[in-house]
């Protein structure tokens, strides 16, 4: 399966995940970039759907399904792990709520388009209020292979770093994942997140020194992570 991202708006990420002949539009406002692609390469958009409501994900809803006749997978609606086919091919759909409660990740074995639950290089507002909802998305999503592909719902990949910086300044991790930086594909991997993204690093020594350092609650693996979600 394969992957075109479309930046539109100031940051937002929009995607196509197609196959030989079959996508799905994912939080896809760059609609005419989208239907170009799709024309150029005869993809027929057989879905529509987002990774949550929000609307500066959804802009491009009613263009695509009125101009493919594509059928919208509403993720409010997903309640449990679903499939969609493409062709022969399979994507999962894995709900991820805590940004928000209708918050889904679409996965194939290579990657997945996580739009505001996990971005490339930080993690998304806990909207719902629900640290625990919130941490155990997080968790289920960093328990897949190291090499997945991470596609985020916007690019705020500079002023993550420079807060992973300031949380982590003697972390290498950092300076290796601005050099694979590259604002016209914006894409890391699972082990590239959880060598430099501060949220994702509650496990991680150096994480554990330093919220000790500060007297903060560190004993579980939550504690960690609530610690660094409301201190940073």
């Amino acid at each position: 399966m394969f992957i075109r991202q479309v930046k539109y708006s100031t940051d937002n990420l929009g995607y196509l995940v197609y196959s030989a002949s079959e996508g799905i539009a994912i939080d896809a406002g760059g609609v005419e970039d989208i239907l170009s692609f799709a024309e150029k390469n005869q993809i027929r958009i057989k879905y529509v759907s987002n990774t949550h409501s929000h609307q500066d994900h959804t802009p491009g809803n009613h263009a695509l399904l009125k101009q493919t006749g594509a059928r919208f997978i509403d993720c409010r609606q997903i309640h449990s792990d679903q499939t969609l086919k493409l062709d022969q091919e399979v994507l999962e759909v894995i709900p991820t709520p805590g940004h928000t409660e209708d918050s889904v990740t679409f996965k194939t074995d290579e990657f997945m388009v996580t739009g505001d639950t996990l971005f490339n290089g930080t993690i998304g507002n806990c909207f719902t209020g629900d640290l625990n909802t919130f941490f155990s998305s997080l968790k289920r999503l960093i328990s897949f292979s190291g090499n997945t592909k991470i596609y985020g719902g916007h690019d705020y990949v500079i002023e993550s770093m420079e807060m992973a910086e300031y949380i982590e300044k003697d972390n290498p991790g950092i300076r290796e994942y601005l050099r694979n930086y590259d604002p016209l594909l914006i894409v890391s991997t699972l082990d590239d997140e959880l060598r430099a993204n501060p949220y994702l690093r509650f496990n991680a020594p150096s994480m554990i020194n330093i919220l000790k350092k500060r007297n903060l609650p560190a004993n579980t693996e939550f504690e960690r992570f609530k610690s660094i979600m409301e201190n940073y």
